[in-house]
């Protein structure tokens, strides 16, 4: 199974670590997806563009890192998403290198502009990795991602790219986006409880970068409160974009 997170702003994938983390220990290729540096933010400063990039890099590589998972970066401007057909053929693109069976994203309905827009385009990525005059037709602001340098990069092999051409990714993908009250979709909790130190060891390091008053403690209590929705130790929250949940043997 592939699946990939795809988020606005390094320290988004807070809320789904654990799941992530869990996955990649089952053998599971993971890729985590950033569409802005998250260069705003007031720890950087005035430092320069270049600076952050490095910065930034390095904050993924470590999370990446810390559970077992691939990375990309995309500098679609912090704050300055507009969820256009172009970023979403950015990330479409990748869709078609990387070829996800499960997406994460944000929820349609939060306050950050840049949450909202990026939950967009990972859902419009669907449809438009699907076309291949759209992945490779010519004139757009980007080419394909060059993962090439990746030495995790496994994605896809089982299908190879021709040479110079994205071939389109057409099997279903299930769409999982982070749990919102109002939403019309079917909840699903996902048990961390094995995972929960690494998920609060992800969050230590950004609370370390970010200075927040939220601290680790307050961390795991909440996901053990989510954890007591779902009848778990710990757990993380989604809601899966089907009308229906597949039909089961037995109720729970």
């Amino acid at each position: 199974m592939r699946i990939m997170a795809v988020f606005a702003h390094p320290d988004d994938e807070i809320g789904c670590i654990g799941t992530l983390a869990k996955h990649a220990a089952r053998g599971d290729e993971v890729m985590l997806v950033w569409t802005t540096l998250g260069e705003l933010a007031s720890q950087f400063g005035d430092a320069s563009h270049a600076e952050v990039t490095r910065i930034r890099r390095e904050h993924g590589a470590w999370v990446a890192g810390k559970i077992g998972a691939q990375h990309h970066f995309f500098d679609m401007g912090d704050s300055r998403m507009t969820g256009s057909r172009a970023e979403g053929l950015q990330l479409a693109r990748l869709y078609a290198q990387f070829r996800p069976n499960a997406v994460i994203t944000w929820s349609d309905d939060h306050p950050h502009p840049d949450h909202r827009m990026s939950a967009k385009i990972a859902y419009d990525a669907i449809t438009l990795a699907r076309i291949p005059k759209i992945i490779n037709e010519p004139g757009e602001p980007l080419p394909p991602p060059d993962l090439s340098g990746d030495p995790g990069l496994q994605s896809g092999e089982d299908t190879p790219q021709q040479a110079g051409k994205l071939d389109p990714w057409r099997e279903p993908i299930r769409f999982y986006q982070y749990h919102a009250p109002a939403s019309p979709y079917p909840e699903v909790f996902i048990d961390i409880g094995e995972y929960l130190e690494v998920a609060a060891e992800v969050m230590t390091f950004y609370h370390d970068f970010y200075k927040w008053p939220w601290n680790t403690e307050r961390f795991r209590e909440g996901r053990a409160r989510t954890g007591q929705l779902g009848g778990v130790k710990a757990a993380e929250h989604f809601n899966v974009r089907l009308t229906h949940l597949k039909a089961r043997d037995y109720l729970d």
